[in-house]
This record gives C-alpha cells, structure tokens and sequence, in this order.
C-alpha cells in the first residue's frame, strides 16, 4: 500500500485488501517514530554538551525552544533519560567565613529580599574555596540581585580583605562606579575589616551583613556558588590557581554572564535581561 499509494487511493487499496485504513496509518506513523526518535536524541545530545552538560531537561527544553525547536519538556526529559545524559550535581563544601571576631558588623539591612526592580540596587557577595594541585585558591565574588549576573569577581591564593577589596573594586568599575548600593555580605572578619568598610564609605555603599550563623540570609551569594561547583567541569581538581582562574573566567564571562538560563528572570541570561531592562 505504502509503494502504490501514489497510483492509487489508500481507501481502495484497503478495500481490496480486506484491511482497514486505521491500520494502515498506525503502521505507518509505527515505522516512523523510531527515526523521530533518533534525530530527536541527535538534537538533545548535541544541545546538552554545547551547554557543557550544565543544563537540566527544563532548561534544555528552555535552549532548544530559543533555537526554533518546540518540544515538551517530559519529551526532552524521556530523550535524556534513554541516553543517559545526567546534568552535573552539586558538591558539598566547607564554609569559609570567620566570624570569630570582635570588628563592627553591620545591620541586616537587606533581610532576605533578595528581590530588586533595577540593576545597581543590590548587591550580595562571598567567597568560597577552590582546591588545587598546589593549594588552595579562593574566589570572591559580587551579584546584582536584579539580573542575576556577576558585577565583579577576584581570586587569590590568599583569603583576606584584599580579595574581598578586590571583587568589589571590580564590581565599582564595572557598573561605573553607582552611589547608594545596598552591598550585603556575611559578617567574616574579610568584609568587617576596616579597609573593607573604608572602601564602601568612599563609593557611597550602604553596608548590610548575615546575621551570625545564617547563611540563609547570603543565600542568592550561596546559590551561585553552588551552581559553579555543579556545573563547571574539573572543580577542585585543578593542576594549578592559574588554572583555576582561566576556567573560572570561562565560566563566568563566556558561560554564566551572557549564555546560562536563570528560571529566576523567565529563562533569560544575566546579560540579556539586563538589556531588556535597560532598553
């Protein structure tokens, strides 16, 4: 039926045949769903190591749909699942913040709204841990509550306020240097430092700090680093702090910044929903 249904109608074919057109057609969409199939797996994988196997089925569904390629999710889900295509997990790691200490802290003044209309309102910062074959280096980091995106960042194989300085002297030059930013951190002995306070005083950023003990309160500053530490290949395992800093930049300018998807602020990039608030 299949070869003659040029020359002649599948209705009278079956007639003839003694067989009924439904059958026909199931058979027909049988045959062809196992090549949908392959080229939908072709298209899947392809996607999730252009990602670098960071994304998820719903953030995969999310790159595909940008791409011309509407699928359901529980489609893209089921096309993981049968190729064994599994997203990096998180990592444990130790905290890094002493708060062991007699220096000034400032109030919570953000107090868990982690929420913000326009870039250069708020930002949160921290520091975590990196190991390497020749120690440990350290990465401070700031982030704009509103877009989500790295404002500035610093790496050093020493932990003290200077890399805390460091990141947040990034972050001033990057964003053109704006007055009265809410900048909240935890209340380690780094950001409570006078040099550290000095530095805020002089950009005219209002300080605000954890409360002790609470990392709930960092939480967007802990998040990030939880997606760096599941989603960048080789963490931890680096042969070097010079090493760890070029896929630290990798991560963050070419990866994070312009290119990963944030279900936060509807599956955009930090960058392009930055420039969609600004146009």
């Amino acid at each position: 039926m299949k070869e003659h249904r040029y020359k002649w109608k599948i209705i009278t074919m079956a007639r003839v045949l003694k067989v009924s057109t439904s059958g026909y057609y199931t058979w027909k969409s049988m045959i062809k769903r196992p090549c949908k199939k392959a080229s939908l797996d072709v298209l899947v994988k392809a996607e999730f190591i252009k990602c670098k196997k960071r994304y998820g089925y719903r953030k995969l569904s999310v790159s595909l749909r940008d791409k011309g390629h509407s699928f359901n999710k529980k489609t893209i889900q089921r096309s993981m699942k049968r190729q064994d295509l599994i997203a990096f997990r998180a990592k444990k790691y130790k905290t890094t913040t002493d708060s062991n200490h007699h220096l000034p802290v400032f109030p919570n003044i953000l107090n868990r709204e982690f929420s913000s209309k326009m870039p250069n309102e708020k930002w949160v910062g921290d520091i975590t841990y990196l190991w390497t074959k020749k120690g440990w280096t350290y990465l401070a980091t700031v982030i704009d509550l509103c877009t989500h995106k790295v404002v500035g960042w610093s790496m050093s194989v020493n932990i003290d306020a200077e890399l805390a300085c460091n990141a947040l002297r990034d972050a001033l030059i990057r964003e053109h240097y704006p007055k009265g930013v809410i900048m909240h951190t935890d209340r380690g002995s780094t950001y409570c430092s006078n040099v550290y306070r000095k530095l805020l005083r002089d950009y005219y950023c209002i300080g605000s700090m954890s409360r002790k003990g609470n990392c709930w309160d960092n939480a967007v500053a802990e998040s990030f680093f939880g997606i760096l530490k599941r989603e960048l290949e080789g963490v931890n395992n680096f042969l070097s702090p010079e090493l760890a800093y070029d896929a630290i930049f990798e991560f963050i300018e070419c990866w994070y910044n312009p290119k990963r998807l944030h279900s936060t602020i509807g599956y955009k990039s930090p960058l392009n929903y930055e420039r969609e608030l600004l146009l």
